[in-house]
């Protein structure tokens, strides 16, 4: 089986979410400016669609080797766990019944990130499910950039 319709589709789906969220930023980046913690929450949200866009992007490429793709994706991975670790890090504490949010947040960075990681390690190593990671990856990813897209779009206007 080969991933190539795979990574077609996401490439193309995470260009155009990635790009319907860019709008939905710019719409609202008065309103964004003004929370401090939703700026590193649209970073976060935008964030996590590059690395779907890249992911799918390495995996296009034609002739490539799979350690090198392994590689790749260990990086991408890396950057896409880093990145929303220090937005978060940084985010301002927020008041217990916000608390959710940023719980919310953490676990979504880490589920569509981590197995991005876990994919190019097994991916190197021969074993252990590979590409499959990528999966879940991509979905959680989704599912991460439509919360957020949700509260730069709707909630900021409550």
């Amino acid at each position: 089986m080969t991933w190539d319709n795979f990574f077609v589709a996401e490439v193309g789906a995470s260009a155009a979410l990635l790009g319907l969220l860019f709008v939905a930023v710019s719409i609202n980046l008065a309103k964004i400016l003004q929370y401090p913690q939703l700026p590193g929450r649209a970073a976060e949200s935008l964030g996590t669609l590059v690395a779907v866009l890249l992911v799918a992007t390495c995996g296009l490429v034609p002739g490539q080797s799979t350690r090198a793709f392994g590689i790749e994706l260990v990086s991408i991975g890396a950057l896409a766990w880093l990145f929303p670790i220090v937005m978060q890090l940084q985010s301002p504490r927020q008041e217990n019944a916000r608390r959710y949010w940023m719980i919310n947040r953490v676990v979504l960075t880490q589920l569509s990130s981590l197995p991005i990681v876990v994919a190019g390690a097994t991916l190197l190593a021969g074993s252990g499910g590979g590409l499959y990671w990528l999966v879940p990856a991509v979905g959680f990813a989704y599912v991460n950039a439509v919360f957020g897209g949700w509260v730069l779009l709707v909630e900021i206007n409550r």
